[in-house]
């Protein structure tokens, strides 16, 4: 009976070490689902209350934003360009500039508010824009999981100033949002450079 357990117990332990080395575990990467992107096609964006135009994405919808922070907004010319297919909106804000103070500090508004993103940033490059429209700014590439991925500002330096923020409906996920922030930064870059002030 104890030499059957012994040569029992040594059977099993050989068919545990043959049928563990026949099979390898290999863990599977993180998947993400596929995107289908859509062809960048353009229209036009022109409003006779608003002293600017620029062409933006035919797949977004561009709507005048009517609240800030539960707060009714008065100014005909603060729009939300919302991509449905993937859950973001590029906010943008215009106001009337009336001297070089007030230029000032709206160009510092948009640093501070850029830079608040530092934390969960890997890195924030600032690029410089210079339009053949004479549109002048800067736009904010933001790296890493920061709420928000891509900022710009753009004026004239005398009369207009305009931002953009894009921002997601997700939590920030550099690693599965990378292919659809690239896809509606190039919308941005196109925004930028088709813009022109009235």
């Amino acid at each position: 009976m104890k030499n059957n357990l012994v040569v029992f117990g040594v059977l099993s332990l050989f068919v545990v070490m043959f049928s563990s080395c026949e099979k390898t575990y290999t863990p599977k990467p993180k998947s993400y689902p596929r995107v289908i992107f859509p062809t960048h096609t353009y229209q036009k964006y022109s409003s006779e209350s608003c002293p600017f135009a620029f062409e933006y994405p035919i797949y977004a919808q561009a709507t005048k934003d009517s609240t800030f922070f539960s707060e009714k907004i008065e100014n005909p010319c603060w729009l939300n360009i919302e991509y449905p297919q993937f859950g973001g909106t590029i906010y943008v804000t215009y106001e009337d500039v009336h001297n070089k103070e007030q230029i000032a500090k709206l160009l510092d508004d948009a640093h501070t508010l850029t830079y608040k993103h530092s934390k969960k940033a890997d890195a924030i490059d600032p690029i410089e824009i210079n339009t053949k429209n004479g549109v002048h700014g800067l736009i904010y590439d933001v790296e890493g999981n920061a709420a928000s991925s891509v900022q710009f500002y753009v004026t004239d330096m005398e009369q207009h100033y305009l931002r953009g923020a894009l921002y997601f409906n997700v939590k920030p996920n550099v690693d599965s949002m990378a292919p659809i922030i690239n896809f509606v930064s190039k919308d941005m870059t196109h925004m930028i450079e088709s813009f022109e002030w009235k």
